[in-house]
């Protein structure tokens, strides 16, 4: 943005002490990505490490030496959450409102354009169902997005409610020095491997420079994850089984495969699990972890019981049950007085929301990298921004003048998107009201088609003599 626009004021807000998000915030053991980082990684600064998957702290490095490289720290203000945003037709412009720490102070800016990179989840906390006679439990109860400091697993019993991606990360992790974990899911999970190093990428390295290598490794990381995709949505049966036939050979007759790991759903209806070299499923050979399936009918001083009868003894309960989902990072947002509620909208192109001037959203892929998309659309809204300037407008507004946008936001599946099914924006069925999971229906959408695609309504620069 400061390289294509140098003369634009630009403020950049963060609501916690630095940079990271995601991979500031979690802190639980053996939290790493569950994408390629040559595609989560950015585009403009090639992940050079070796590990494919990477851990959170590596993460978090490569971001923060990304924004120190490019001189953004000294822009940011940190601890600024922001509370309200308020559009005025009538100045053209945002006020903002944030609350700052320490002190929870009140601060106002302005400004011409908003860009929310919120993400879509709550970072305050995570989604913890309501288990009957939980109370019961004496053990310690943690959920990973708020994973103690100083808390320690060694040598204890610890189940793990749930199956998804922190579930299948969290087991192998906790497994090397707990006493016994035991995942603990109401259904099964996908569940695949996938190396750790990418050969792909290090034989590139070798022969081929490192400029070729990575445009070598994310292009072919790119192709691979859209053919799982578009298999898994085209031919689920064989996907089914080719998904529970790898799980079968790595596990052998060592676990009830049929019963722990052949989901009730079709492949990616909810998000694929990734396991790095197989840790959970070595975990799970060793003996050091174990799964059991069914819902939860009880819990005692020191376990947890299945509607089957199994118990399932604990010193420890990891609610890993899933996220917590927030629009706008849950700040109020209006046009002219009215609030802006985010279900009655639809999204254009995914980037932007009907009715709602000079605003713009960065919201990534459910089916692969989160950053691809969230590129895509920064780029764009340069694009969209220059093209503003150069004819003098001074406002720009998506309009959806049609009917039948009964589509949800994220076509997905899980629990945490079907909780939030009131409170995201909606999309049509026809474009460019649609939310592409597709990266060249993108690349077109945002990088290649023309800026002017008559669903925008622009309105002229108001004259500040």
């Amino acid at each position: 943005m400061r390289k294509a626009r140098p003369h634009a004021r630009i403020a950049l807000f963060e609501a916690r002490d630095d940079v990271g998000g995601t991979w500031d915030l979690f802190q639980y053991p053996g939290v790493r990505s569950d994408s390629d980082m040559p595609t989560l990684g950015f585009t403009f600064r090639p992940w050079i490490e070796e590990h494919a998957i990477a851990s959170g702290d590596r993460i978090k490095r490569y971001i923060r030496n990304t924004a120190e490289d490019g001189d953004i720290l000294r822009h940011i203000r940190f601890g600024h959450r922001l509370r309200s945003a308020d559009w005025s037709s009538t100045a053209q412009r945002w006020s903002l409102r944030f609350r700052c720490r320490p002190d929870n102070a009140v601060a106002n800016y302005s400004a011409d354009f908003l860009m929310l990179c919120t993400g879509y989840y709550d970072y305050a906390a995570g989604y913890t169902p309501e288990f009957a006679g939980r109370e019961a439990f004496q053990g310690e109860w943690v959920h990973p997005q708020q994973w103690p400091d100083t808390f320690s697993t060694k040598d204890k019993r610890i189940a793990v409610i749930g199956s998804g991606a922190t579930a299948v990360t969290l087991v192998p992790s906790l497994a090397e020095t707990a006493a016994h974990v035991t995942m603990v899911q109401r259904t099964p999970s996908y569940i695949a491997e996938m190396p750790a190093r990418d050969a792909v990428s290090r034989w590139a390295h070798r022969w081929l420079g490192k400029r070729a290598a990575h445009w070598l490794t994310r292009w072919k990381n790119i192709l691979y994850t859209m053919s799982v995709f578009q298999l898994s949505r085209r031919f689920p049966s064989f996907m089914r089984k080719q998904l529970v036939n790898k799980v079968r050979q790595r596990l052998g007759s060592a676990v009830d495969v049929d019963k722990h790991f052949n989901p009730p759903y079709d492949p990616w209806d909810q998000r694929l699990c990734l396991a790095p070299d197989g840790d959970f499923f070595d975990a799970l050979s060793n003996g050091s972890a174990s799964v059991a399936t069914g819902n939860i009918a009880s819990f005692g001083a020191d376990h947890l019981s299945l509607d089957d009868g199994t118990r399932i003894d604990a010193d420890v309960i990891v609610c890993a049950t899933g996220l917590a989902l927030r629009v706008a990072g849950g700040a109020r947002i209006s046009v002219d007085g009215e609030r802006v509620q985010a279900n009655e909208r639809v999204t254009y192109k995914g980037a932007m929301l009907s009715g709602v001037p000079n605003f713009a959203m960065t919201m990534g892929y459910t089916n692969a990298s989160w950053t691809l998309k969230c590129e895509l659309i920064s780029q764009w809204t340069v694009r969209l921004l220059n093209y503003m300037d150069k004819h003098q407008y001074g406002v720009v507004c998506p309009l959806y003048l049609d009917h039948g946008a009964d589509r949800p936001f994220i076509d997905l599946r899980a629990g945490y998107i079907e909780r939030a099914a009131t409170i995201l924006p909606r999309q049509s069925r026809a474009r460019p009201w649609t939310v592409n999971q597709n990266y060249f229906l993108d690349l077109y959408a945002f990088k290649w088609s023309g800026i002017n695609d008559r669903a925008l309504q622009f309105t002229r620069r108001i004259s500040t003599a």
